[in-house]
C-alpha cells in the first residue's frame, strides 16, 4: 500500500496531512475526489452492464445449443484449438522396473533421467536417442 493510500484511508494521518491547509484547499480535493468517485462508479456500472450482456448472450446460445441437440464437446471437436506445439522425444531410457521413459531434451532435466546419468556418470549428449 502506497503512503498516499495509507494517509488517504486514514482520518488522523489525513487530519495531520490538511493541518497546512486552507479550507478552500480542503474543498477542492474533496470535490476531486467526488468526482474521482463518480468517474469510478460510473465504470463499474458500465463494466457491470457489459458483463451482464455477455451473460445473456451465453445463455441464449446455450438454450439454442439445447433445443438444437449440440453438445459442447460436438464443438470442441469441429474447432482448431490453439495448442502449444507438441516436441517430440529426442531421448529414451529404461528404468529399472523396465519403464520406458521418453524426454524431448528441453527444459528442466526429469528426475528419473538425471539419475540415469549421474548412475552411469554420462552427460546428456551420451543418452540413448530414439531413431
Amino acid at each position: 500500500m502506497s503512503d498516499i493510500i495509507k494517509i488517504l484511508t486514514r482520518k488522523n494521518s489525513l487530519r495531520k496531512q490538511c493541518q497546512e491547509l486552507s479550507a478552500l484547499d480542503i474543498e477542492k480535493i474533496i470535490t476531486d475526489l467526488q468526482e474521482i468517485l463518480v468517474e469510478r462508479q460510473e465504470d463499474e456500472a458500465r463494466r457491470e452492464a457489459e458483463e451482464r450482456q455477455r451473460v445473456e448472450k451465453i445463455e441464449k446460445i446455450r438454450l439454442a445449443m439445447k433445443e438444437a441437440g449440440i453438445d459442447l464437446a460436438d464443438l470442441a471437436d469441429l474447432v482448431d484449438a490453439p495448442s502449444r506445439k507438441v516436441v517430440k522425444a529426442k531421448y529414451v531410457i529404461t528404468d529399472a522396473e523396465g519403464q520406458q521413459h521418453e524426454w524431448s531434451g528441453r527444459g528442466r532435466t526429469p528426475v528419473v533421467f538425471q539419475e540415469y546419468m549421474s548412475a552411469r556418470g554420462i552427460s546428456k549428449d551420451q543418452l540413448p536417442t530414439l531413431d
